[in-house]
């Protein structure tokens, strides 16, 4: 039996300032947790606790969430069946995909990114060993705050009154006798010259949203991974990892797989951070070589992007071409920033076009990149830089 845990606001209600959380488990304990998780928070409330996917479904116009937290094993009606249903009915629904860590469900948390969903986050095995339900419970509780924080935004927007042309577009109306207000100026992101040394390598790290924006950036930069190697670090746990080198492949139609410790690096290949170990990159005799480690997580995460960014100075020094896509935190901000320094140059994606945009968003900010891109013009930028174009 489905139990909505608060009064479910009608969407015509005024909405408060929380971002409204739909928890959707068939697991009356994974329920319950995450519940409370939620309620603690001072900026997210729960609306509603359900048990299948058809519930979800059913309730979703009464209960009007932000978010949904939407398990994907379930009776009636499963994750991966609502899902699409649930777009259907509010397409600004940012929709976590919950699972266990198995092969199958890994599979189909990435399709599930293919129909819309936002993000996936993987259950830990057991509920009761401290470390692991911590970790879930902030990965899952930052994952609500920054996508719910963001369709919160995006509803603001469309639902202001549509006679008015858009804030930047209006004249400003002070109050009488006031001073009229100054417009508010754009913000003006600091702009680095790409670096005079040819790039050696390309470096790509990710984070949220970052599954689907490298299906689209590998598709593109063919000409880049055969001439040059292609090493990624995407923040996702093991297995996962597995996954999503095996589809990097399919839609490269090159050659990727999980980095394996002490291999070569070699043109050709896309080499993939394996989920729970940083990947770093050393000199052996005159070849690079992947260097593993179970080092503590950087900035929340294991793997993470900046080991990977500044490890990569010592082998390529300021031959170095490194991306940053969507994603949440700062995670490669310090290790572009080091690039930088020995020469090299960093691309960011741009906010409108990034799921999260924690991680470029850093490093625009911190005026370290040479070109803050829409990601459907990264590739070919990319292809332009690795055939000598240093504008």
């Amino acid at each position: 039996m489905s139990v909505a845990l608060t009064n479910a606001a009608a969407p015509t209600s005024p909405r408060t300032d929380k971002v409204r959380v739909m928890v959707v488990d068939d697991s009356v304990v994974i329920r319950g947790m995450i519940s409370r998780w939620i309620a603690a928070e001072p900026d997210m409330e729960v609306v509603a606790s359900l048990r299948t996917g058809l519930d979800a479904v059913n309730q979703l116009d009464r209960i009007n969430p932000d978010v949904a937290v939407l398990d994907i094993e379930m009776p009636d009606l499963d994750g991966i069946s609502a899902l699409p249903q649930l777009l259907a009915k509010k397409r600004d629904l940012v929709i976590i995909m919950a699972s266990t860590l198995t092969r199958r469900n890994a599979e189909i948390s990435l399709k599930a990114l293919s129909l819309g969903a936002s993000d996936y986050i993987p259950k830990p095995e057991s509920t009761r060993e401290p470390t692991a339900a911590e970790t879930f419970r902030h990965d899952l509780i930052q994952k609500i705050r920054h996508l719910g924080a963001r369709a919160r935004r995006s509803v603001v927007h469309t639902t202001a009154s549509p006679p008015l042309a858009p804030s930047h577009d209006r004249p400003r109306v002070a109050a009488p006798g006031a001073a009229p207000a100054p417009a508010a100026a754009p913000v003006q992101l600091t702009r680095r010259p790409f670096g005079l040394l040819p790039p050696k390598v390309l470096l790509i790290g990710s984070s949220t949203g970052g599954p689907q924006a490298l299906m689209t950036l590998v598709a593109e930069i063919g000409p880049v991974i055969d001439r040059f190697p292609v090493l990624i670090t995407q923040h996702m746990p093991p297995t996962f990892t597995t996954i999503l080198a095996e589809h990097l492949a399919r839609t490269s139609k090159r050659p990727a797989h999980e980095a394996v410790d002490g291999e070569a690096i070699k043109a050709g290949q896309i080499y993939l951070a394996p989920g729970g170990r940083h990947m770093r990159v050393a000199r052996h005799g005159i070849d690079a070589v992947i260097a593993l480690d179970d080092g503590p997580p950087v900035n929340f995460c294991k793997p993470a992007v900046d080991p990977l960014f500044s490890s990569a100075i010592d082998v390529w020094q300021g031959s170095i071409m490194s991306v940053i896509l969507t994603g949440m935190g700062s995670d490669g901000m310090r290790g572009g920033k080091d690039i930088v320094a020995a020469g090299g140059s960093v691309i960011a994606q741009d906010e409108a076009t990034s799921v999260v945009w924690g991680m470029p968003g850093a490093a625009a900010n911190a005026g370290i990149c040479a070109a803050v891109l829409p990601l459907n013009q990264i590739a070919p930028k990319l292809v332009r830089v690795f055939s000598g174009d240093r504008s």
